[in-house]
């Protein structure tokens, strides 16, 4: 008889500080000493709070188990680390004792007892160490001081049966650290040898977070993935070739999804989005495991056509599970959220130098999730939670942030944009600046603009309707401008604060709400100086919004979009989109980002007056190659300040545009058959 398999994958919540009970052996094993005693191999007297090394050094004594001591990786990075400041420290007291006799090395080490491990001294004295676009700035947690103070295991196990009894029992484990605790009871028991450094441990953390954005948790209704008070454990079904797409799925694809509710509520994505939905939802896990192999075959990571096999084989399998469902009229809230995560998932993966055309368009998709959505009743319940309080369906705020953005793509109204006028009239509260970053009552307001334009492309208003309703709605946009202005959103030690991110998110926003208002204007043309001002504004905001690949440009791609093809050849905003797709690096090419990067390209191509003028021209790096480098178009130099261009180098047709018109981006996707979402 044939063996047969059985899989399933386990998640387990942990303390992170304590080890994990792999075996009693390990919890027998002694004390050697502090952790960076450890990772320095040096004698550690293990005094309390700080051994006597560390003191000295300045370094951050840790007797419980730090995050960066789950791998090789992290622990030589931060061996590096202590070695720098071993290094300073050493210099600063041979200075010390050239400059005064009394400087002894005994001073030295009492006057570490008033060390603040929270606050290295040298991040705003070292040159080159404090840099605000340094990439280690915008981490959502300090590495070397701070920490994860929990940890989950997410446990895939294999069951070999061989006439129905267990012959083989195979199992791999993957962890990731967050912020959010388990639910009661959910943690494992720690090692009693180790609990005296848990109160000392609480208040290092607690003390680490003064002055800084505390951390927030439970801003979102999860209860549409079926989460249950009790043990954080999910038994998810793998077959043996999806443990692969599964550990990269965990390792690099949900790392991309939603930034700005990683920085609010850390953790959450995979706690309270992800893992519960996995266990018993087979569509959400199909949309998931598509996901990974898009981004392993994007990345080159999986070669061959094995990765192709499971795009296809995960694609089908959702179709057939969401189709059935819907014929049945059942699983609402499974469906909904497969649908939401498969539009959302597919934003994150893809590159842009291969645009084929996906077997069902995001539109689609959100069409059927929107009926659910009527089904389930969640835009009333949404509205009604202004009287009756309570923290909103994370289904309903995802859906809205879907809803407006994708709106903008096809020219039509939102389709809840009456819910949204509700919301806006009532000051309540959507969630959308917790997912997204921009503040509710813009994205309201973006809602109307959308509403506005659908009226216009459907010929329902006069020039003068237009007008009367754009400057109506740019006064109101006025009235929630804020008086305080943008500022850097990490603090003196480098922590990101997550209320002044969400802060400068939608102040991007607001301004470029106000373009694609402008856009809407009877004659408009962006030579005209209002609009050029505003873009140029735009490009000084983006210096508050982190950069790099793991800063939050995937989270402006709607922003840049529309602030980009209203811009001209001269705006400083392209060299700034230009200098950020350069430190994305090749993050830049994937997902929503290189999708609008390629569309950007496409149609300056075709706005930018390309066979004008044979004047002094210069290729900006931004519009020097597409992704891929399928796209050349010079263009004319910024210092020049002269509208004209020189004929473009790309081996594409290349179409003559008057410069008082423009090829408008929804046409460009159209004529080259790009279906997707931007946001």
């Amino acid at each position: 008889m044939a063996p047969s398999k059985e899989k399933k994958a386990t998640a387990v919540a942990k303390e992170s500080p304590a080890t994990s009970m792999k075996s009693s052996k390990m919890h027998r094993r002694s004390r050697s000493g502090c952790f960076t005693c450890r990772l320095r191999r040096k004698k550690c007297d293990e005094a309390k709070p700080k051994c006597k090394a560390c003191r000295h050094l300045g370094l951050d004594c840790e007797y419980k188990r730090p995050h960066w001591w789950s791998n090789n990786e992290t622990r030589r990075k931060h061996k590096e680390f202590i070695k720098s400041i071993i290094k300073r420290t050493k210099t600063n007291e041979k200075n010390l004792a050239a400059q005064s006799n009394y400087a002894t090395r005994g001073s030295s080490t009492d006057s570490q007892d008033d060390y603040d491990a929270d606050f290295d001294p040298s991040f705003a004295t070292t040159p080159g160490l404090f840099t605000p676009y340094a990439p280690d700035m915008y981490m959502t947690h300090d590495p070397y001081s701070q920490g994860f103070p929990w940890e989950v295991d997410v446990k895939t196990e294999m069951h070999t049966y061989v006439n129905d009894e267990l012959t083989r029992r195979d199992s791999s484990i993957s962890t990731f650290s967050t912020w959010v605790p388990p639910p009661p009871h959910a943690m494992l028991p720690s090692y009693t040898g180790d609990d005296f450094v848990q109160p000392e441990l609480y208040e290092h953390k607690q003390d680490s977070w003064v002055g800084e954005d505390p951390v927030g948790f439970n801003f979102f209704d999860f209860n549409h993935v079926g989460q249950q008070p009790g043990p954080q454990c999910s038994m998810i079904h793998l077959e043996d070739c999806d443990r692969p797409l599964f550990n990269h799925l965990l390792d690099n694809v949900l790392p991309l999804l939603f930034p700005v509710l990683e920085a609010n509520q850390p953790g959450s994505v995979r706690a309270d989005v992800i893992l519960p939905a996995l266990e018993h939802n087979k569509a959400y896990l199909h949309s998931c495991l598509l996901a990974a192999a898009t981004h392993m075959k994007d990345t080159r990571t999986a070669l061959g056509t094995a990765v192709d096999d499971d795009q296809m084989r995960h694609k089908l399998a959702f179709v057939t599970i969401v189709v059935e469902a819907l014929n049945g009229d059942t699983h609402h809230s499974e469906m909904l959220d497969a649908l939401l995560g498969m539009i959302s998932l597919q934003g994150c993966v893809g590159s842009a130098t291969d645009l084929e055309k996906e077997l069902i368009p995001w539109h689609q998709h959100f069409q059927t999730a929107a009926d659910i959505v009527q089904k389930l009743n969640l835009p009333s319940i949404l509205e009604g939670l202004n009287v009756t309080g309570g923290h909103p369906p994370f289904n309903m705020t995802l859906t809205a942030s879907i809803d407006i953005l994708g709106s903008t793509m096809l020219g039509k109204a939102p389709r809840f944009s009456n819910t949204y006028r509700n919301m806006f009239f009532a000051q309540a509260n959507a969630g959308l600046e917790k997912l997204m970053g921009c503040n509710d009552l813009v994205m309201y307001l973006l809602s109307e603009v959308a509403c506005l334009d659908s009226l216009k492309m459907e010929g329902r208003l006069d020039d003068i309707g237009m007008c009367s309703h754009i400057t109506s709605l740019a006064q109101t946009l006025d009235q929630i401008e804020p008086t305080e202005l943008p500022q850097i959103p990490y603090s003196k030690s480098g922590v990101l604060k997550p209320k002044q991110l969400t802060k400068n998110i939608t102040a991007v926003f607001r301004k470029a709400a106000r373009v694609y208002l402008c856009s809407l204007v009877p004659e408009y043309n962006r030579y005209q100086p209002a609009t050029v001002n505003l873009i140029s504004q735009m490009a000084d905001l983006m210096q508050y919004i982190p950069s790099g690949p793991i800063g939050f440009d995937r989270c402006l791609v709607w922003p840049m979009l529309i602030c980009g093809v209203n811009s001209i050849p001269a705006s400083p905003f392209r060299r700034v989109l230009s200098e950020r797709c350069e430190m994305l690096g090749d993050a830049a090419d994937h997902g929503s980002f290189g999708r609008m990067v390629r569309l950007l390209h496409e149609v300056w191509r075709l706005n930018d007056d390309m066979v004008i003028s044979a004047g002094v021209c210069e290729a900006t790096p931004v519009t020097a190659g597409s992704p891929g480098g399928s796209i050349s178009t010079p263009i004319t130099a910024a210092a020049t300040g002269n509208p004209g261009s020189a004929p473009g180098s790309s081996s594409t047709t290349t179409t003559t545009v008057p410069r008082n018109q423009n090829v408008h981006w929804r046409d460009v996707m159209q004529q080259n058959g790009w279906d997707f979402l931007l946001m």
